[in-house]
């Protein structure tokens, strides 16, 4: 495998080319600039690089020199660069790796381990770091003597979903997270989300309030539902949340912070949009805060439906969103200028005004440069797709242009499938991310539109009046189609489309350590069919352990709750009545461990067990009596606190070989 077999795929690329207007391109340039300026000495980058290494590979610690580079190096924007060292002997090659970032340099690492050694690094439940195809220290392969550089055509590479945090992280420690940020560092991600810790920042500043303790309690989600909690869909479910919960998440987001600054990440971290806790209307009677509607209930019950949402035309929306963005800087130091903020996810405006749409961003801006005068609001465009029978284009315009150009940023959140740019002029002048979604609440079949993220980001870039300044990967939850998920990576240094069917060949080759002629032939099929998914999604996946969150200290009580959030979310997700079921039941449905043996398995059952009775009665079904009797069994469930096996029993490969020859031999 470690031979120049791939050299086709690793041909220098074009420079960026960018289709700003002059004042778009200056402001977004002063900002990389702005960005850069809070980046660590090229000394500390360097060794977080050599870390990455030694965490990945450190027998071959000693093999490679790491350098930062200005941009002038890379004509302007930023890169990496392979070289042979010129401490390289005849037959011992030492390898050079040059980039902009800390960052560039790992996707420099990751890319001669990919096509000069054939390794593949993905996370651990899809595979892993299969590394064994890298040569011994003192034998890896020469690069071209002119070496390769690789730019980056848009500045940017985004990473993660605003519920990543709740369908992927909600449980992780430090080390998981460190796992994390390699693989992110290696992907090329210079621009990942931080929302880690949030709630201890809005204990202090609604303290400052008078917000009680128990109100509070009332506003944060569970655990497992703070994303939606924090978006201002629900309110107080799955919770409370303990001071040693708010406590430890403020701890371990210093250490992801510290940790994506030495890389050269720029984190985006959060903002305030409007979601207040409910009480507030009492300590501030004045204040213009409107209850929303209900989000996916089954009636509407108070205790976790319709948040308050207060108005950005009150003076007391200013005064919050500053005080939230200076109580983090406080926290964690000036670590950026880019923060996410999503106004109406899923909730529409009270009017379709545009002049009120207009004062709603405007306010949102105006929070957040109060406390941080570079400020650039990040924002998802969902609402635009999932809501595009309000968002017209005089609303889309109203929100998008109440900011000064170049402050603004929208993720483009579903390009893959659903672009955004191709239908509001390039979102009417504003700087926007390629993003690809592709998933939905963590599910694990396997599907994707491999076609479309070739060559979707590259022509979006070259359209006319492009204002693309980023990829991204945007989904829901990750552990899930580890092809879908690389070939995106790799978009962030791909100047030109790719040619699928020959990057599977390679990329085959290197997941399963060497040429096999009907494993490509397999990744074929595969391409044409389920990695070529725009009519629906196919439900296949591996098997997974759902395990309990034993390592940290927690009460035994608190662990109950925590198993009963886990449980939940990947089951009836939110509330139930005897016989009503959650309008979000299975949305986070996962094939792990317990879940089909203990779960799937015997709510089906007892759906046939009705249907045979209602044959053998000759009566109708019982609708009814079959959905009490299964949402029972949920609930009971979803209390459980049965553990599951961890680790794959049997042989898969030969039980799969049986269920095909049983079914189509």
């Amino acid at each position: 495998m470690c031979n120049l077999k791939f050299v086709f795929l690793i041909s220098i690329l074009s420079l960026p080319v960018s289709f700003l207007s002059s004042s778009e391109s200056e402001a977004i340039d002063a900002l990389l600039r702005r960005l850069d300026a809070k980046r660590p000495p090229p000394s500390v980058q360097e060794s977080a690089a050599k870390a990455v290494l030694q965490r990945l590979l450190p027998t071959h610690a000693s093999s490679f020199e790491f350098k930062i580079v200005s941009k002038d190096v890379c004509g302007g924007h930023s890169c990496f660069r392979i070289t042979n060292h010129k401490k390289s002997s005849k037959n011992d090659a030492m390898i050079m790796i040059e980039g902009v970032t800390a960052v560039e340099i790992a996707s420099g690492l990751h890319w001669y381990l990919k096509y000069w050694c054939g390794a593949h690094v993905s996370w651990d439940k899809t595979g892993g770091s299969q590394i064994a195809s890298v040569p011994k220290p003192g034998s890896l392969p020469f690069v071209s003597d002119e070496g390769v550089m690789i730019p980056r055509p848009t500045p940017w590479n985004y990473y993660q979903n605003v519920v990543t945090s709740s369908y992927s992280y909600v449980w992780w420690d430090w080390e998981r997270w460190e796992k994390e940020i390699d693989w992110m560092a290696l992907q090329g991600i210079n621009l990942p989300l931080a929302f880690t810790g949030q709630e201890a920042i809005w204990r202090r500043v609604f303290s400052d309030l008078n917000i009680s303790t128990p109100d509070l309690n009332d506003f944060f989600g569970g655990p497992a539902f703070l994303a939606w909690a924090r978006m201002g869909n629900l309110h107080a479910w799955g919770g409370p949340l303990s001071k040693n919960w708010l406590d430890q998440q403020l701890v371990l987001q210093k250490q992801i912070l510290s940790r994506m600054l030495e890389l050269g990440m720029t984190p985006v971290m959060p903002s305030f949009s409007g979601n207040v806790p409910g009480a507030l209307k009492e300590i501030f009677p004045s204040a213009n805060i409107t209850r929303l509607g209900e989000w996916n209930t089954v009636n509407a019950d108070p205790r976790w439906c319709c948040t308050f949402l207060l108005d950005p035309s009150d003076p007391l929306f200013v005064e919050i969103g500053e005080a939230f963005i200076n109580q983090q800087i406080k926290e964690y130091g000036d670590v950026t200028d880019i923060y996410n903020c999503d106004t109406f996810n899923e909730n529409s405006p009270p009017t379709k005004d545009p002049s009120y749409i207009s004062s709603l961003g405007a306010a949102v801006f105006k929070a957040m440069s109060k406390a941080d005068e570079d400020a650039v609001w990040l924002m998802q465009g969902w609402l635009f797709y999932s809501d595009s029978s309000f968002w017209k284009p005089p609303q889309m315009k109203a929100l998008l242009h109440s900011v000064p150009f170049g402050k603004l940023i929208v993720l483009d959140l579903f390009a893959e499938v659903k672009p955004i740019w191709e239908t509001s002029s390039q979102f009417y002048g504003t700087p926007y991310i390629w993003c690809m979604l592709h998933n939905f609440g963590g599910n694990i079949e396997m599907y994707g539109i491999l076609d479309a993220i070739a060559s979707g980001p590259v022509d979006a870039r070259v359209s006319a009046n492009s204002t693309m300044v980023g990829v991204g990967m945007c989904m829901e939850g990750i552990d899930q189609n580890p092809v879908v998920y690389e070939l995106m990576s790799e978009m962030a240094f791909r100047s030109d489309k790719v040619q699928v069917q020959e990057w599977l060949k390679s990329y085959s080759q290197r997941r399963y350590g060497r040429e096999v002629h009907k494993i490509e032939a397999a990744w074929e099929i595969l391409h044409g069919t389920i990695y070529n998914c725009t009519d629906g999604i196919a439900f296949l996946g591996l098997p997974l352990a759902l395990t309990r969150t034993n390592c940290l200290f927690f009460s035994s009580l608190i662990l109950l709750q925590y198993e009963w959030n886990a449980r939940t979310q990947v089951t009836m997700w939110f509330d139930t009545t005897k016989s009503n079921q959650s309008k979000l039941h299975d949305y986070a449905n996962k094939f792990w461990s317990g879940l089909l043996e203990a779960y799937y398995l015997p709510r089906a059952s007892t759906y046939f067990s009705h249907l045979l009775r209602s044959l053998e009665e000759n009566e109708s079904f019982k609708m009814d009596d079959w959905r009490q009797e299964w949402i029972a069994y949920s609930n009971k469930w979803q209390a459980g606190t049965e553990a599951y096996p961890v680790k794959a029993r049997g042989d898969a490969l030969a039980i799969s070989k049986a269920l095909v020859e049983k079914y189509f031999g």
